[in-house]
């Protein structure tokens, strides 16, 4: 299907992310409706088609560009409830989800508008105490809001607890998010084909704890179980909630996957190795 309305967002504190943006809408203005999100239109001086990111579905936007890098990417479709098709341009440093170099944007931007194609990702919805927070396309990380302090966490999967430790703190990630902090912490690089969560616990006091790969459809039970100690939720590096004691965060797949606009850069396993050797 050919694409007739595109949403765009951006770092709007780089220069040369909205050259680029600008670069795209001199290229492409006459040929598709063109959205703005509200800042990334004002600091172009554009105050026409400028909207939300969560209100571009509902306005007829077929997939959204984004700008930037891996964060612009996270924190744009943890807005989305039902999340459009991403196109990622890569101003950022390591991109794993921004697959399309600067110099090669207008013509994959001119491809991608003839008709495109993309994948699904799983995310992962997060509750604190019952009350529900922002999807996470990559990871879910507890950790200690104070520095070298450890923490006592209780984990369960399926109503089935597999660990009671002290550590920093828990990284539950998915297979999108195993190349991010997960691997950092020492999890293993998961396919995103796989179906499937991953939890890693981070600089662990305990021989014998080692990360998990369970089911995709499992429901991830994380308790905090020591007094006086503060920890941090953090979402994609992008929202973050304070937690403490018998604090409960309950991480289970989300109804809605993230997209993501298939494009001619090589595959997952040749990424991996371009980016990460």
């Amino acid at each position: 299907m050919k694409v007739s309305k595109i949403g765009i967002v951006s770092r709007f504190d780089q220069q040369d992310a909205l050259d680029m943006v600008r670069k795209i809408y001199d290229e492409f203005n006459s040929k598709v409706e063109i959205f703005f999100s509200p800042k990334t239109g004002q600091h172009l001086g554009i105050t026409d088609n400028c909207l939300p990111v969560e209100q571009m579905r509902n306005a007829g936007v077929q997939l959204i560009i984004s700008v930037g890098g891996d964060g612009t990417v996270l924190r744009n479709i943890s807005k989305m409830e039902d999340p459009l098709p991403v196109l990622g341009i890569n101003l950022g440093t390591l991109g794993f989800l921004v697959d399309v170099p600067p110099e090669d944007a207008i013509k994959d931007i001119a491809d991608v508008l003839k008709g495109f194609s993309y994948t699904e990702r799983s995310r992962l919805s997060v509750y604190l105490n019952g009350k529900r927070l922002q999807d996470a396309t990559n990871e879910i990380v507890l950790i200690t809001a104070r520095p070298a302090k450890i923490l006592t966490f209780r984990i369960a999967v399926d109503e089935s607890e597999i660990e009671d430790m002290r550590a920093d703190g828990i990284v539950v990630a998915t297979p999108t998010g195993s190349t991010a902090y997960a691997m950092s912490a020492g999890g293993p690089i998961v396919d995103p084909r796989v179906d499937a969560s991953i939890i890693v616990p981070i600089a662990p006091f305990k021989l014998s704890a080692r990360p998990w790969i369970v089911p995709g459809n499992s429901s991830i039970k994380v308790e905090m179980t020591i007094p006086e100690k503060e920890a941090a939720l953090v979402i994609d590096g992008q929202h973050s909630y304070n937690m403490v004691e018998n604090d409960l965060v309950t991480v289970t797949r989300a109804e809605n996957p993230a997209r993501f606009v298939s494009s001619s850069i090589n595959g997952f396993y040749e990424k991996v190795q371009s980016k990460l050797s």
